[in-house]
């Protein structure tokens, strides 16, 4: 593990074993900006059929001379993850997610696979998929057999991670951002697809997610509280270990950190800086109402839940629900107020007119999950899909 990244953490998905969370310094209110990191997990699919292919061991070794520890292995062996560095700049952090994507790309193409940024396969693998062969991976397998299911189901996030100064902190802007996250999770839906048909789900990533134990928003909870409940997970059994504790927003176990686990890999990378964007100004804003010891919105756990699955089903295309009146509302307004609530983060950061850009990019050409659909309508196949994720994250 090269130096840079020997401070990392704990992991993102089911399983992760080795230590590599970006984002690790920085500081919001009176401070210096807050850094930022991005993971993205890829698909591996051959070239010919479009199913995962379990080549990652391959790729993986092709680009460890010149990414080392920021390409990783994940839980299938169809699976490549690739993590940034910290930076406080969005331009940077774009450049290096770029550069992150190109290279595992020509590394895919060399083992005979497109690299595909979507949380779900667009058409199914030919077989049960290969668990990685790590010790950990192998035991988590085995013991969470009846969440895996028969091993044909594959996810693909896109985790954000915000620098901030120790756990207490980091739990407490967990605290507060838990009710703007069923938003960014509309708005980086991108999985429609599985098993080789329409899911009906913009996110299909979030229903098949959800089958692994802690999935979901994370309890209000401040440090004494949060070690307690940590301590039961691990020992009650539910979970192997805290590495596994899989909210939607969680702090490391290694390093202060928070990190945003809503989202899935989107191919369109303006997309993942956009979603950076957001959660690092709204992180900005919401540290403040912290320090200063504002409590946490009130806010009750089956309207929380509902929110998440609007903005599964939905994405960006229909209602989600406006937590505090507690009616449905047209997700586009619900991205207003993540935008009026985050503005004076984003200007801080000198990112609210590339967000004003990008996000009326996104409302003319739509999300994710709305392009998929459209490419598949228009090409009439799945593998068109499969080809059109295929060029977009090249493109980047």
């Amino acid at each position: 593990m090269s130096t840079t990244l020997s401070a990392a953490a704990d992991g993102t998905s089911p399983g992760t074993t080795s230590e590599k969370e970006p984002g690790l310094s920085g500081r919001g209110p009176g401070g210096t900006r807050l850094t930022m990191g991005v993971e993205e997990e890829f698909l591996l699919v051959d070239r010919c059929s479009g199913a995962p292919a379990g080549r990652a061991p391959q790729v993986i070794a092709a680009t460890r001379g010149v990414l080392g520890a920021q390409v990783q292995q994940e839980f299938y062996t169809v699976q490549v993850e690739v993590c940034t560095l910290p930076t406080s700049d969005s331009a940077r952090l774009r450049a290096e997610l770029a550069l992150l994507r190109a290279v595992v790309r020509v590394a895919a193409a060399d083992a005979g696979c497109l690299l595909v940024a979507s949380g779900t396969p667009v058409i199914p693998p030919e077989g049960p998929l290969e668990v990685t062969p790590d010790p950990r991976y192998r035991l988590m397998a085995a013991r969470y057999v009846r969440s895996l299911g028969d091993l044909r189901q594959v996810v693909c996030g896109c985790h954000v991670h915000i620098g901030v100064p120790d756990k207490a902190r980091a739990l407490a802007l967990a605290n507060h951002m838990r009710p703007w996250l069923p938003v960014l999770q509309a708005i980086a839906a991108n999985s429609p697809f599985d098993g080789g048909t329409d899911s009906g789900y913009a996110s299909w990533r979030a229903v098949a997610h959800a089958r692994w134990p802690t999935v979901g928003p994370s309890p209000v909870l401040d440090e004494a509280r949060y070690e307690r409940t940590a301590d039961r997970l691990v020992r009650t059994g539910l979970l192997m270990d805290r590495k596994m504790i899989y909210w939607y927003a969680r702090p490391s176990e290694h390093v202060p950190t928070v990190e945003i686990r809503v989202a899935d890999v989107n191919a369109d990378l303006d997309v993942v800086v956009l979603l950076a964007a957001l959660v690092r100004g709204l992180a900005t804003v919401l540290s403040r109402d912290a320090e200063e010891g504002l409590p946490p919105p009130p806010v009750a756990s089956r309207a929380l839940r509902a929110a998440h699955h609007l903005a599964a089903l939905h994405g960006l295309e229909g209602d989600g629900l406006d937590l505090r009146s507690g009616r449905r509302i047209p997700a586009w307004d619900l991205v207003a107020a993540l935008l009026e609530r985050a503005a004076p983060g984003l200007e801080a950061a000198g990112d609210l007119p590339m967000v004003a850009t990008l996000l009326g990019r996104l409302h003319t050409q739509g999300g994710g999950a709305s392009r998929q659909r459209s490419t598949h309508r228009r090409r009439g196949s799945l593998y068109g899909v499969i080809d059109a994720l295929a060029a977009t994250t090249a493109a980047s």
